[in-house]
């Protein structure tokens, strides 16, 4: 039985090792905690959410549905056990994230050619097959082996987490259930602000203190920016951001459909399967914690809220991947070493399933010795894997699944339609994902 080292249990590392340990490989899973725990990890669990329990989109007409789509098409186990453990959030796949670590653990524990290493991994051995899925909290000792053996410079930027509050501490006089425009179930809640209560919460925000950021200076990812560095870029950006208004109505009061009954909403979105913890949606932040209840209490049905888990900021780290790898997510200088999840500069959860599933499967296709799978950019991973490893990029960042890295369609006139056009982009993307599925199963 031939061995495969995969580096990291998170989302990425524990979807390889599932798919090469269902191939017959033995696989060691080294993974620090809980040895050596980080600053955002909370359990000893694989697979651990640590900013939200939403893994985006369920719908194939959106980027991520389509990611969820093509993964599960290509074998996933991840997006299985999340939709095992799924909470309601409307057309969103959220999950209860205690239980689906259980369910991730209960997996790997069941395949016996999977040896589970509680330690750190210091230094690539370029002649191990070895899948590295270490994450943005990459151990410090492994990012100086990483730049010695690639020629890399530093690589940093800073990602946050939101607060989650309990249900039962939630005044409901003022806060209600609703989703935007009606659409779907009511599953979140909503915490509607006038016009004086929104000034009067921005001018705390924007002088709320932080805490200190240590060793480097900060670098944010847009697509999870500090909600004090977002209020800080002007006093509407909230509001057309994640305190957007529209669409949201509370059923209790009348009011004319369509027209915005509020001037700013804080929306919660449920967090565990029996719904009693509620985190805030786009509030990630690092104010200190004695801010954060000051914060929380100028938010109508907020002002006794019971935090359970704070808000704060934590170093990311990802590798020069246009770089390193090409489009297997293979590393160009060592045929034995793949990268995969957010180390790879990909940018969210359903993002690091698929890339640790996609080099699962070229790792399997190089020990068998056949060509390794190449995705197209006429589907969602296709193109995550494309941008990540362009080399043309004037400065490389972290991205996440959007039909804005996918290929156009190939038409004679522009589709206008929205829908439309991106029910063509899914059946094409389905369509690719068969035929490589037809090479695979060969």
């Amino acid at each position: 039985m031939e061995k495969v080292i995969v580096v990291g249990s998170g989302l990425a590392g524990s979807e390889a090792a599932i798919y090469l340990a269902n191939k017959g490989y033995e696989v060691d899973l080294i993974e620090m905690r809980p040895k050596y725990q980080t600053g955002a990890h909370k359990t000893s669990y694989p697979a651990e959410l640590v900013c939200s329990n939403s893994l985006g989109s369920s719908d194939i007409l959106q980027a991520s549905g389509m990611l969820k789509k093509e993964a599960m098409m290509l074998g996933s186990f991840l997006f299985f056990a999340a939709y095992n453990n799924s909470v309601p959030s409307g057309n969103s796949l959220s999950i209860d994230r205690n239980t689906f670590c259980v369910e991730v653990d209960n997996k790997i524990k069941s395949l016996k050619n999977i040896n589970a290493v509680n330690d750190k991994y210091d230094k690539i051995n370029p002649d191990i097959p070895t899948i590295i899925a270490t994450g943005p909290l990459t151990d410090r000792n492994l990012c100086e082996d990483i730049k010695i053996k690639f020629n890399e410079e530093e690589f940093h930027f800073y990602d946050a987490i939101a607060p989650i509050v309990e249900k039962d501490s939630i005044d409901f006089s003022k806060a209600f259930y609703a989703s935007r425009w009606d659409k779907g179930s009511a599953d979140y809640i909503n915490c509607p602000m006038n016009k004086e209560e929104y000034e009067k919460f921005y001018d705390f925000l924007i002088n709320a203190q932080c805490a200190p950021l240590k060793e480097f200076e900060a670098s944010y990812f847009e697509g999870c920016m500090p909600v004090e560095v977002m209020a800080k870029r002007g006093v509407d950006t909230l509001r057309f951001g994640p305190m957007k208004p529209v669409g949201l109505f509370d059923k209790r009061f009348p009011t004319e459909f369509k027209k915005n009954q509020f001037y700013a909403v804080v929306q919660l979105r449920q967090d565990d399967k029996i719904a009693s913890l509620y985190n805030l949606v786009g509030f990630q932040t690092n104010l200190k914690w004695g801010e954060q209840k000051k914060m929380l209490s100028l938010i109508p049905g907020l002002e006794n809220a019971q935090i359970t888990r704070y808000g704060v900021m934590h170093a990311n780290t990802f590798i020069n991947s246009p770089k390193i790898l090409n489009k297997h997510l293979q590393t160009k200088k060592y045929e034995n070493i793949f990268f995969a999840g957010q180390l790879t500069g990909v940018e969210g959860y359903c993002e690091s399933i698929s890339t640790g599933l996609f080099a699962a499967i070229n790792m399997d296709r190089f020990l068998k010795n056949k060509p390794l799978i190449e995705l197209n950019s006429k589907t969602v991973l296709g193109a995550l894997i494309d941008y990540i490893t362009y080399e043309h990029h004037k400065k490389f960042q972290p991205v996440n699944a959007s039909w804005g890295i996918v290929d156009e369609i190939e038409t004679d006139k522009k589709i206008k339609d929205k829908k439309l056009k991106n029910e063509m982009r899914s059946k094409r993307a389905i369509e690719c994902i068969e035929k490589v599925l037809n090479i695979i199963n060969e």
